[in-house]
Protein backbone atom coordinates (compact mmCIF):
# COMPACT_ATOMS: atom_id res chain seq x y z
CA UNK A 1 0.00 0.00 0.00
CA UNK A 2 1.34 3.56 -0.74
CA UNK A 3 2.78 4.60 2.57
CA UNK A 4 0.45 8.16 2.05
CA UNK A 5 -2.44 5.83 2.17
CA UNK A 6 -1.73 4.03 4.79
CA UNK A 7 -0.66 7.00 6.95
CA UNK A 8 -4.37 8.90 5.92
CA UNK A 9 -6.36 5.51 7.08
CA UNK A 10 -4.34 5.53 10.56
CA UNK A 11 -4.74 8.98 10.79
CA UNK A 12 -8.60 9.13 10.44
CA UNK A 13 -9.05 5.56 12.20
CA UNK A 14 -7.22 7.67 15.74
CA UNK A 15 -10.01 10.46 15.61
CA UNK A 16 -12.80 8.12 16.59
CA UNK A 17 -13.48 7.61 20.44
CA UNK A 18 -10.78 5.15 21.80
CA UNK A 19 -13.02 1.89 21.86
CA UNK A 20 -14.22 2.71 18.43
CA UNK A 21 -10.73 3.88 17.24
CA UNK A 22 -9.41 0.80 18.37
CA UNK A 23 -12.16 -1.73 16.86
CA UNK A 24 -12.01 -0.08 13.77
CA UNK A 25 -8.03 -0.29 13.37
CA UNK A 26 -8.28 -4.09 14.56
CA UNK A 27 -10.30 -4.77 11.78
CA UNK A 28 -8.66 -3.19 9.05
CA UNK A 29 -5.23 -4.86 10.03
CA UNK A 30 -7.37 -8.08 10.21
CA UNK A 31 -8.55 -8.08 6.97
CA UNK A 32 -6.40 -6.14 5.23
CA UNK A 33 -3.14 -5.49 7.26
CA UNK A 34 -0.59 -7.59 9.10
CA UNK A 35 -2.85 -9.61 11.30
CA UNK A 36 -4.55 -11.31 8.10
CA UNK A 37 -2.18 -14.80 8.31
CA UNK A 38 -0.85 -14.68 12.60
CA UNK A 39 3.17 -16.18 12.05
CA UNK A 40 4.52 -15.80 15.80
CA UNK A 41 7.82 -17.63 14.12
CA UNK A 42 9.88 -14.01 13.93
CA UNK A 43 8.42 -12.55 17.13
CA UNK A 44 9.68 -16.02 18.92
CA UNK A 45 12.73 -15.48 17.45
CA UNK A 46 13.68 -12.28 19.07
CA UNK A 47 12.44 -14.09 22.43
CA UNK A 48 15.44 -16.04 21.33
CA UNK A 49 17.64 -13.61 20.88
CA UNK A 50 17.45 -11.42 23.43
CA UNK A 51 17.96 -14.85 25.96
CA UNK A 52 20.87 -15.96 23.84
CA UNK A 53 22.48 -12.30 24.37
CA UNK A 54 21.67 -12.63 28.29
CA UNK A 55 23.96 -15.31 28.37
CA UNK A 56 26.30 -14.16 25.83
CA UNK A 57 26.73 -11.20 28.67
CA UNK A 58 27.41 -13.92 31.00
CA UNK A 59 24.06 -13.70 32.89
CA UNK A 60 21.77 -16.88 33.27
CA UNK A 61 18.60 -15.90 32.57
CA UNK A 62 17.05 -19.36 33.91
CA UNK A 63 14.41 -18.80 36.64
CA UNK A 64 14.54 -15.00 35.75
CA UNK A 65 12.38 -12.44 36.28
CA UNK A 66 11.53 -10.34 32.94
CA UNK A 67 9.57 -7.02 32.44
CA UNK A 68 8.65 -6.58 28.60
CA UNK A 69 7.81 -3.19 27.30
CA UNK A 70 5.20 -3.52 24.79
CA UNK A 71 2.96 -6.12 25.10
CA UNK A 72 1.20 -5.91 21.61
CA UNK A 73 -1.39 -8.06 20.27
CA UNK A 74 -0.03 -11.45 21.53
CA UNK A 75 2.44 -11.80 24.39
CA UNK A 76 4.65 -14.18 22.21
CA UNK A 77 8.25 -12.83 23.57
CA UNK A 78 6.87 -13.36 27.42
CA UNK A 79 5.61 -17.38 26.02
CA UNK A 80 9.28 -17.58 24.37
CA UNK A 81 10.55 -16.35 27.97
CA UNK A 82 8.51 -18.79 29.54
CA UNK A 83 9.40 -21.49 27.53
CA UNK A 84 13.17 -21.37 28.24
CA UNK A 85 13.14 -21.55 31.88
CA UNK A 86 11.77 -17.60 33.12
CA UNK A 87 10.22 -17.69 36.69
CA UNK A 88 8.06 -14.55 35.14
CA UNK A 89 7.44 -11.94 33.15
CA UNK A 90 5.55 -9.09 33.95
CA UNK A 91 4.51 -7.19 30.09
CA UNK A 92 3.31 -3.91 30.36
CA UNK A 93 1.17 -1.73 26.96
CA UNK A 94 0.39 2.12 27.26
CA UNK A 95 -2.79 0.64 24.82
CA UNK A 96 -5.04 -2.80 25.78
CA UNK A 97 -4.25 -4.39 22.58
CA UNK A 98 -4.31 -7.61 23.45
CA UNK A 99 -6.44 -10.03 21.67
CA UNK A 100 -7.81 -13.79 22.81
CA UNK A 101 -8.59 -14.61 19.41
CA UNK A 102 -5.19 -13.88 17.82
CA UNK A 103 -3.70 -15.85 21.34
CA UNK A 104 -5.47 -18.48 20.50
CA UNK A 105 -4.64 -18.71 16.83
CA UNK A 106 -0.84 -18.04 17.89
CA UNK A 107 -1.37 -21.57 20.30
CA UNK A 108 -2.94 -23.47 17.17
CA UNK A 109 0.11 -22.59 14.88
CA UNK A 110 2.63 -23.79 17.81
CA UNK A 111 0.48 -26.88 18.03
CA UNK A 112 0.78 -27.59 14.16
CA UNK A 113 4.25 -26.41 13.66
CA UNK A 114 5.46 -28.08 16.46
CA UNK A 115 8.67 -29.70 14.78
CA UNK A 116 9.27 -26.00 13.43
CA UNK A 117 9.24 -24.58 17.34
CA UNK A 118 11.20 -27.33 18.39
CA UNK A 119 14.30 -26.71 15.86
CA UNK A 120 13.75 -23.13 16.62
CA UNK A 121 14.55 -23.15 20.25
CA UNK A 122 16.66 -25.88 20.19
CA UNK A 123 18.07 -27.52 23.45
CA UNK A 124 16.86 -23.95 25.28
CA UNK A 125 13.30 -25.31 25.54
CA UNK A 126 11.70 -26.81 28.27
CA UNK A 127 10.38 -29.75 26.72
CA UNK A 128 7.96 -30.52 29.77
CA UNK A 129 6.42 -26.56 29.87
CA UNK A 130 5.91 -26.71 25.88
CA UNK A 131 4.00 -29.93 26.23
CA UNK A 132 1.64 -27.78 29.23
CA UNK A 133 1.13 -25.70 26.46
CA UNK A 134 0.51 -28.01 23.58
CA UNK A 135 -2.03 -29.89 25.88
CA UNK A 136 -3.58 -26.26 27.22
CA UNK A 137 -4.15 -25.56 23.24
CA UNK A 138 -5.83 -29.21 22.82
CA UNK A 139 -7.81 -29.37 25.98
CA UNK A 140 -9.12 -26.47 26.94
CA UNK A 141 -11.82 -23.86 26.11
CA UNK A 142 -9.77 -21.07 25.12
CA UNK A 143 -9.61 -18.56 28.45
CA UNK A 144 -6.78 -15.64 28.32
CA UNK A 145 -6.59 -15.39 32.37
CA UNK A 146 -5.83 -19.16 32.06
CA UNK A 147 -3.10 -18.70 29.23
CA UNK A 148 -1.65 -15.80 31.23
CA UNK A 149 -1.55 -17.60 34.32
CA UNK A 150 -0.49 -20.99 33.07
CA UNK A 151 3.07 -18.99 31.09
CA UNK A 152 3.77 -16.95 34.16
CA UNK A 153 2.71 -13.98 32.44
CA UNK A 154 1.79 -10.59 34.23
CA UNK A 155 -0.06 -8.53 31.61
CA UNK A 156 -0.15 -4.77 32.69
CA UNK A 157 -2.97 -2.83 30.33
CA UNK A 158 -3.76 -0.01 30.24
CA UNK A 159 -0.34 0.39 31.96
CA UNK A 160 2.53 2.72 31.98
CA UNK A 161 6.28 1.44 32.45
CA UNK A 162 7.14 4.75 33.79
CA UNK A 163 5.46 3.72 36.42
CA UNK A 164 4.83 0.62 37.20
CA UNK A 165 4.11 0.13 40.87
CA UNK A 166 6.92 -2.74 41.02
CA UNK A 167 8.94 -3.30 43.96
CA UNK A 168 12.34 -2.02 44.05
CA UNK A 169 15.00 -4.51 42.91
CA UNK A 170 12.12 -7.33 41.89
CA UNK A 171 13.41 -7.49 37.72
CA UNK A 172 16.28 -9.43 36.42
CA UNK A 173 15.76 -8.60 32.52
CA UNK A 174 14.21 -5.02 31.71
CA UNK A 175 13.47 -5.75 28.15
CA UNK A 176 11.82 -4.29 24.34
CA UNK A 177 11.68 -5.84 21.08
CA UNK A 178 10.59 -3.33 18.22
CA UNK A 179 8.84 -0.81 21.01
CA UNK A 180 11.41 1.68 21.76
CA UNK A 181 11.02 4.00 18.45
CA UNK A 182 7.26 4.57 19.18
CA UNK A 183 7.77 6.24 22.49
CA UNK A 184 8.53 10.18 23.15
CA UNK A 185 11.58 11.07 24.59
CA UNK A 186 10.75 12.03 27.44
CA UNK A 187 8.63 9.64 28.05
CA UNK A 188 11.83 7.39 27.06
CA UNK A 189 13.94 8.85 29.81
CA UNK A 190 10.94 7.78 32.32
CA UNK A 191 10.84 4.47 31.57
CA UNK A 192 14.21 3.92 31.92
CA UNK A 193 14.53 5.89 35.22
CA UNK A 194 11.78 3.45 36.75
CA UNK A 195 13.72 0.51 34.69
CA UNK A 196 16.70 1.49 37.30
CA UNK A 197 14.64 1.43 40.02
CA UNK A 198 12.67 -1.53 39.61
CA UNK A 199 15.83 -3.85 38.35
CA UNK A 200 18.08 -5.80 40.42
CA UNK A 201 21.86 -4.18 40.92
CA UNK A 202 23.10 -6.77 38.64
CA UNK A 203 20.36 -7.00 36.46
CA UNK A 204 20.59 -6.28 32.34
CA UNK A 205 18.80 -4.18 30.18
CA UNK A 206 18.03 -5.23 26.55
CA UNK A 207 16.40 -3.58 23.69
CA UNK A 208 16.11 -4.08 20.48
CA UNK A 209 15.84 -0.92 18.21
CA UNK A 210 14.13 -0.64 15.18
CA UNK A 211 14.77 2.99 13.58
CA UNK A 212 13.83 2.11 10.11
CA UNK A 213 10.64 4.19 8.43
CA UNK A 214 7.74 1.37 9.34
CA UNK A 215 6.16 2.65 6.38
CA UNK A 216 8.83 1.48 4.10
CA UNK A 217 7.63 -2.10 5.57
CA UNK A 218 4.65 -2.53 3.85
CA UNK A 219 5.93 0.29 0.79
CA UNK A 220 8.71 -1.14 -1.29
CA UNK A 221 8.85 1.96 -3.08
CA UNK A 222 10.64 3.83 -0.30
CA UNK A 223 13.64 3.09 1.68
CA UNK A 224 14.46 2.60 5.46
CA UNK A 225 15.28 6.13 5.89
CA UNK A 226 12.13 7.84 3.79
CA UNK A 227 10.70 9.71 6.91
CA UNK A 228 14.22 11.42 7.50
CA UNK A 229 13.73 13.87 4.55
CA UNK A 230 11.00 15.33 6.48
CA UNK A 231 11.02 18.00 9.40
CA UNK A 232 9.07 17.46 12.14
CA UNK A 233 6.22 19.57 11.40
CA UNK A 234 5.67 17.92 8.16
CA UNK A 235 6.17 14.13 9.61
CA UNK A 236 3.47 14.93 12.60
CA UNK A 237 1.16 15.34 9.38
CA UNK A 238 1.77 11.59 9.17
CA UNK A 239 2.64 9.77 11.84
CA UNK A 240 1.63 11.40 15.12
CA UNK A 241 -1.42 9.08 16.05
CA UNK A 242 -1.64 6.01 18.26
CA UNK A 243 -1.00 3.72 15.46
CA UNK A 244 2.42 5.17 13.70
CA UNK A 245 4.06 7.62 16.02
CA UNK A 246 7.45 7.17 15.08
CA UNK A 247 10.24 9.35 17.48
CA UNK A 248 12.99 9.10 14.26
CA UNK A 249 15.33 9.03 17.08
CA UNK A 250 18.89 7.28 15.78
CA UNK A 251 21.42 5.17 17.20
CA UNK A 252 23.46 8.15 18.95
CA UNK A 253 20.36 9.39 20.33
CA UNK A 254 19.47 6.48 22.18
CA UNK A 255 23.03 5.83 23.55
CA UNK A 256 23.16 9.22 24.49
CA UNK A 257 19.78 8.42 26.24
CA UNK A 258 20.64 5.70 27.90
CA UNK A 259 24.10 7.23 29.08
CA UNK A 260 21.90 9.81 30.46
CA UNK A 261 19.67 7.86 33.27
CA UNK A 262 22.65 6.61 34.70
CA UNK A 263 23.57 3.65 32.65
CA UNK A 264 26.93 1.79 30.85
CA UNK A 265 26.61 0.86 27.16
CA UNK A 266 27.87 -3.56 27.43
CA UNK A 267 27.24 -4.31 24.18
CA UNK A 268 25.60 -3.10 20.82
CA UNK A 269 24.82 -4.86 17.87
CA UNK A 270 23.76 -2.55 14.43
CA UNK A 271 22.46 -4.13 11.50
CA UNK A 272 22.52 -1.02 8.05
CA UNK A 273 21.11 -1.29 4.05
CA UNK A 274 24.16 -1.11 1.82
CA UNK A 275 21.76 0.46 -0.62
CA UNK A 276 21.17 3.07 2.53
CA UNK A 277 24.79 4.44 2.17
CA UNK A 278 24.38 4.57 -1.92
CA UNK A 279 21.44 6.84 -1.06
CA UNK A 280 23.42 8.89 1.51
CA UNK A 281 26.85 9.72 -0.36
CA UNK A 282 25.27 10.31 -3.54
CA UNK A 283 22.81 12.38 -2.29
CA UNK A 284 19.73 10.57 -3.46
CA UNK A 285 17.67 11.59 -0.56
CA UNK A 286 17.71 15.02 0.78
CA UNK A 287 18.02 14.70 4.65
CA UNK A 288 16.09 16.85 7.08
CA UNK A 289 18.52 19.73 8.78
CA UNK A 290 17.11 18.43 12.19
CA UNK A 291 19.47 15.33 10.87
CA UNK A 292 22.01 16.42 8.39
CA UNK A 293 24.50 16.66 11.23
CA UNK A 294 24.68 13.10 11.73
CA UNK A 295 27.27 10.89 10.12
CA UNK A 296 26.83 8.32 7.07
CA UNK A 297 27.60 5.77 9.75
CA UNK A 298 24.46 6.74 11.74
CA UNK A 299 22.00 7.57 9.38
CA UNK A 300 22.42 3.92 7.42
CA UNK A 301 21.50 1.65 10.86
CA UNK A 302 18.08 0.74 10.47
CA UNK A 303 18.07 -1.86 13.59
CA UNK A 304 20.23 -2.02 16.93
CA UNK A 305 20.27 -4.23 20.07
CA UNK A 306 21.31 -2.32 23.01
CA UNK A 307 22.33 -3.90 26.16
CA UNK A 308 23.37 -1.52 29.23
CA UNK A 309 23.45 -1.47 33.13
CA UNK A 310 22.50 0.58 35.62
CA UNK A 311 25.69 2.57 37.36
CA UNK A 312 26.26 1.87 41.20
Amino acid sequence: MYWKIKAAIQNAVSLLPSSASYAAYYQIQRHFGSLQHLDPISTLVGGIQTWKLIQKQGHDPLGGVFFEVGTGRVPIIPVAYWLMGAKKTFTVDLNPYLKAELVAEALNYLAENKEKVLSLFGPLINTNRFDELLKFEKNYKFNISDFLDLCSIDYMAPGNAADTNLLDQSIDFHTSYTVFEHIPLNVLKSIIEEGNRIIKNDGLFIHRIDYSDHFSHSDSRISAINFLQYSDTEWKKYANNRYMYMNRLRHDDFIDLFKSTGQSIVYTETSTEQRLKYLLKNGEIDIDERFNSKSTEILEIISAWIITIKNE
